[in-house]
């Protein structure tokens, strides 16, 4: 039997399995062979330029032969045991988190990806407080199960309402385009203005992306990490950072919180830690969290918990990012991509801001002088769907997502790579001029 075409595997998988986030009349799939590095190549040999690292989580590249053959040798030795047993690998990835983790943080719970890990976040939060509410932003994105969308901010959340009972929304720093952000001092004012409203004593923890992902990499003000975390400590309630994607080096750091020198609670991980070559979520937890659970149980865990392929592939992409020295390079190519980024500002009327963090970065797209985004909220309207279109047709996969473009390639790009993906941005942005009012 010979390999299926193309249209053959966009046929069947259209018609046998349901696509996520989108009504299925309107899907259009890449049917994909293989990637490489930067690179993914579709079966009609297309070679396309991952500039979004996927879902923002491929962050040492595709195909890396070091990762691919520790989860050979894994499922050689031992494809599975229960999360109640210890193994060799488990032991290993606990103690190489506690190295790599802010400050003090050092026990870690290995779940099956981000959103499992949000989820075991916020149940510990009330299990060790005995509190139950629990503050997230509104750009926020923290997963899709029944909890964490609950916790998201976005309009994803809408649609999946009733919500989880006892999630309060803040305002973030941010405000739009045509807003811009506050300041720190602004932002925390409004977050313990909603801390005194809704009764301190309430509140078991705050959750908060450190610098948030799909909702527009929204870098916070200086002053603003710093302030949560006092603002947490004083109220008695525990900061829980979801590094699920800016985690891992994608910030320039192993972590986005050290940027600004905070130790969270409780930080949440996944993505990147494996590289997305295997489904994995790490919750790491300080000591006067960790010992709550020295004598009461944890209520928690799913079958595929601490699984060894996964933590495998774990072990081995955090060996690559040392070994390559990636997270140094993030910060390295980091520079260059926020050159390419004034470049693209400086020349294109429609590039209304640009923002990036290491390789973390975003285009935001308006429509006039007055900042209006190019296209509606929760909206990818004709212009910025033709955007998208001309990205994929000219060899470049990146997120656009309403009125913005996403820069977020995987860690070990390099100038001359980065210089070829913005070159084609470039030339899509004429698209966006010719929408430009003026």
């Amino acid at each position: 039997m010979g390999r299926l075409t193309a249209e053959e595997i966009v046929e069947l998988s259209k018609r046998y399995t349901l696509f996520d986030w989108q009504a299925q009349a309107k899907v259009a799939p890449i049917a994909v062979d293989h990637a490489e590095g930067i690179y993914f190549w579709g079966t009609d040999g297309t070679r396309y330029i991952d500039f979004n690292s996927q879902l923002m989580g491929v962050n040492i590249g595709h195909g890396d032969r070091r990762v691919i053959e520790a989860i050979q040798r894994q499922a050689d030795r031992l494809p599975y045991i229960s999360p109640f047993m210890a193994y060799e690998e488990r032991a290993l990835l606990g103690q190489k988190l506690a190295e790599l983790f802010p400050g003090d943080i050092e026990k870690s719970f290995f779940s099956l990806g981000g959103a499992e890990c949000n989820e075991n976040a916020i149940k510990i939060a009330r299990m060790v407080t005995g509190r139950h509410k629990i503050l997230a932003r509104y750009r926020s994105y923290h997963g899709a199960t029944t909890g964490t969308m609950s916790l998201t901010g976005d309009p994803r959340r809408w649609p999946n309402e009733p919500a989880l009972v006892g999630v309060v929304h803040v305002l973030d720093p941010y405000h739009g385009p045509e807003r811009g952000s506050d300041d720190a001092a602004t932002a925390l004012a409004l977050l313990e203005e909603t801390i005194q409203l809704e009764g301190p004593g309430t509140i078991a923890g705050f959750i908060l992306e450190t610098v948030t992902g799909t909702n527009g990499i929204l870098i916070p003000p200086d002053g603003y990490i710093q302030g949560v975390r006092e603002i947490c400590d004083r109220y008695g309630i525990l900061m829980i950072a979801d590094e699920i994607m800016c985690g891992f080096g994608r910030t320039g750091e192993w972590f986005a919180v050290n940027h600004w020198n905070v130790v969270p609670d409780l930080i949440c991980t996944a993505k990147g830690i494996t590289s997305s070559y295997a489904p994995l979520g790490a919750l790491g937890m300080r000591p006067h969290v960790a010992e709550y659970f020295e004598d009461n149980v944890f209520w928690g865990g799913l079958t595929y918990n601490s699984h060894p392929i996964s933590v495998a592939a774990a072990l081995a992409t955090i060996g690559v990012l040392e070994e390559d020295g990636l997270v140094e390079n993030a910060r390295k190519m980091g520079d260059v991509m926020a050159r390419h980024h004034v470049e693209l500002k400086e020349k294109h009327p429609s590039v209304g801001a640009v923002r990036n963090i290491g390789l973390f970065g975003i285009l935001e797209l308006v429509k006039n002088a007055r900042n209006e985004p190019m296209s509606p909220f929760n909206v990818t309207n004709e212009t910025m769907g033709a955007i998208n279109r001309f990205l994929l047709d000219n060899g470049l996969f990146t997120m656009v997502r309403w009125w913005n473009v996403m820069t977020n390639p995987p860690l070990c790009i390099t100038e001359q790579q980065l210089g070829e993906g913005f070159e084609i941005i470039d030339r899509a942005l004429d698209i966006a001029d010719r929408a430009y009012e003026g």
